[in-house]
């Protein structure tokens, strides 16, 4: 299959879950990502506002606001993302591209290097780590301007981790880690540490 047609299989999969499963399946991600002794060591987190039927992340970045927790959020500028600290949701977020949650104009500019974790968004996912994200390239343009090993960590439903390698070019980035509601896989040393 091709990455388009391996996309549209996920996301019909995806889309399909009624609200009270995906609720169930955002906490227990949630708790996992939680548990892992990396993130809680981060420090600065940069999250992702989830959209649509993506892995939700609303809840889990009110939270960490509340805990003191510095977090950064993307917003789409042209073709790149362009990164923004956030302190409070309701005052720095705003619809952005295709309405989804984006920061401000008003918030203060960051750098990706700022960042001890990143958690990545993506449509699809193989047991090696390997993503196909939305097909503009967005984060792996994003994620190639790490001056040093920042651990990726991505969010998933089960639904969404493809059972064979997936068809990666040269630029495709790997995640570190892998989260769904049911399990945490690793493809890199620096997430080698179980949840707790």
């Amino acid at each position: 299959m091709t990455k388009r047609e391996i996309r549209a299989a996920v996301l019909k999969k995806r889309g399909s879950a009624e609200a009270g499963e995906k609720a169930e399946k955002d906490s227990a991600i949630k708790a996992r990502l939680l548990g892992m002794d990396i993130f809680k060591a981060a420090g600065t987190v940069l999250l992702y506002a989830s959209f649509k039927s993506e892995a939700g992340t609303l809840s889990l970045i009110d939270e960490q606001l509340k805990a003191g927790v510095r977090v950064l959020l993307p917003r789409v500028e042209g073709e790149k993302l362009g990164l923004y600290e956030i302190t409070d949701m309701a005052r720095d977020l705003r619809p952005g591209m295709m309405g989804i949650p984006e920061p401000a104009g008003s918030v203060r500019r960051a750098d990706v290097n700022e960042a001890g974790i990143i958690i990545v968004p993506g449509v699809v996912f193989d047991m090696g780590g390997g993503r196909l994200g939305y097909g503009r390239g967005y984060y792996d343009r994003l994620l190639a301007l790490r001056r040093r090993a920042i651990p990726l960590i991505a969010l998933a439903y089960e639904e969404q981790i493809w059972g064979e390698p997936l068809p990666l070019e040269p630029h495709d980035i790997k995640m570190d880690c892998v989260v769904t509601e049911k399990r945490t896989f690793f493809n890199r040393a620096v997430c080698k540490e179980r949840e707790k």
